[in-house]
C-alpha cells in the first residue's frame, strides 16, 4: 500500500510541479499571476482539442503515429498557454492593469473557455456520459519504461511514469539552475527585486517580464495536459481539475520560490491531497473528517509562510516588487 501511495502521490503532484515551476519563473520577474488555474485549464483543453481533431482524422486507431499523437496535442497546449501568458503580460506590463484582478479574470476566463469547448466536444461525440475519452493519444502519453514492472517496488516508485512526469522534474531543475547561475536568471531576479535599478542598469524590464510570464505560462499549461492525457487517462470532463491550480500557487510559497524544492514539495502536496483515500481504508472516516484532511496542503503552506516571515531571511521572501506595476516615469 505504501508503494501504491507514493506512486499515486507523484502522479498527483506532477501537475502541481508544472504549475508551481511556471509561477515561480513568473513571480521572479515581479509578476503575480493568479491566472495559473485558468492557464492550466486552457493548456489541458487546447491539448484535448488537438488530440480530438487528430483522432477524428484517422481511419482507425491502428493508423496513429506516435510523433503526431504526442506532438499535435503538445503544440496545441503550448500555444494555448502562450496566448494566455501574452494576454496577462499585455494587460499588466504594457497597460499596467492590476495584477491581482487580471490574474483572477484569467482564471475565470480560462475555466469558462475550457468548459465551453469541452462541452462542445462532448456534444459532438453524442456520448451518454458528460465526458470524452481520447484513448488513442492518451496511450502514447501514458507509456512508461517497459522494464519498470520487472523491478518490483523500485520500478513502481521511480520508473513507472510517463515522459511528461520526468520532463516536469527536468524543467524544475533547469529552471533552478538558470535562476541561480545564469545571466538570464540574474536579470529576472533584478527586475523582480527592483525594476527601477534594473532599468537604470540597462536591463529591459518589459522584455524580461514578458519572457518570464509567457515561458512560465507554457510550463504551467503542460500541467493541464499531463492531468488529462496521463493522470485521467485521456478523459476530459468539465470542472474535473478541482483546486489543483490553486494548490500550485500555494506550492510556490511552500517552496520559498525555489523550483528545486518544488520537486519534493509537489510530491508532498500530492500525497496530502490523496491521503484521505488511504486513511479511509484503515479507519472509517466521516465526510467532514475527510474534508478537514484535504485542507492539509493549505495548512502546511500557512505554517511555512508564518515561519519564513518570522525568520525574515531575505532569500526566503518573495521578490520585493511582486505584484507592483512598474512606471518608468517614476524612476
Amino acid at each position: 500500500m505504501i508503494t501504491s501511495f507514493i506512486h499515486r502521490a507523484v502522479m498527483q503532484g506532477i501537475p502541481l510541479l508544472y504549475g508551481s515551476t511556471g509561477e515561480i519563473l513568473t513571480e521572479k520577474s515581479g509578476n503575480l499571476n493568479l491566472g495559473i488555474p485558468g492557464i492550466m485549464y486552457v493548456g489541458g483543453i487546447s491539448g484535448v482539442i488537438g488530440a480530438f481533431l487528430y483522432e477524428n482524422s484517422l481511419a482507425s486507431p491502428a493508423d496513429a503515429n506516435a510523433v503526431l499523437a504526442i506532438g499535435i496535442p503538445l503544440i496545441c497546449c503550448l500555444l494555448g498557454s502562450l496566448i494566455m501568458g501574452m494576454i496577462y503580460s499585455f494587460l499588466t506590463t504594457t497597460l499596467r492593469a492590476n495584477q491581482n484582478v487580471t490574474g483572477l479574470a484569467l482564471t475565470t476566463f480560462g475555466i469558462g473557455f475550457g468548459n465551453f469547448f469541452g462541452g462542445s466536444l462532448i456534444t459532438l461525440v453524442e456520448t451518454d456520459v458528460p465526458s470524452i475519452t481520447l484513448s488513442t493519444t492518451s496511450h502514447y502519453f501514458s507509456k512508461t519504461l517497459p522494464f519498470a514492472h520487472k523491478l518490483g517496488w523500485f520500478g513502481e516508485v521511480f520508473l513507472s511514469y510517463s515522459f511528461l512526469a520526468y520532463l516536469a522534474i527536468i524543467i524544475a531543475i533547469v529552471a533552478s539552475i538558470i535562476l541561480k547561475h545564469s545571466r538570464i536568471g540574474l536579470n529576472l531576479r533584478a527586475v523582480g527585486e527592483n525594476p527601477a535599478t534594473a532599468d537604470a542598469a540597462g536591463i529591459n524590464v518589459s522584455k524580461n517580464k514578458y519572457f518570464a510570464t509567457c515561458i512560465g505560462s507554457m510550463i504551467a499549461g503542460l500541467g493541464g495536459l499531463y492531468y488529462v492525457m496521463d493522470y485521467a487517462s485521456g478523459v476530459w470532463s468539465n470542472d474535473a481539475f478541482g483546486d489543483r491550480g490553486w494548490l500550485a500557487i500555494a506550492l510556490v510559497i511552500f517552496t520559498i520560490w525555489q523550483p528545486s524544492i518544488a520537486i519534493f514539495g509537489s510530491i508532498l502536496f500530492g500525497g496530502l491531497y490523496i491521503v484521505h483515500n488511504y486513511l479511509n481504508d484503515v479507519i472509517n472516516m466521516t465526510m467532514s473528517t475527510q474534508e478537514l484532511i484535504k485542507m492539509a496542503p493549505y495548512v502546511v503552506t500557512l505554517l511555512v509562510l508564518i515561519i519564513t516571515s518570522m525568520r525574515k531571511k531575505r532569500e526566503n521572501q518573495p521578490p520585493a516588487s511582486l505584484g507592483l506595476p512598474y512606471f518608468r516615469e517614476e524612476r
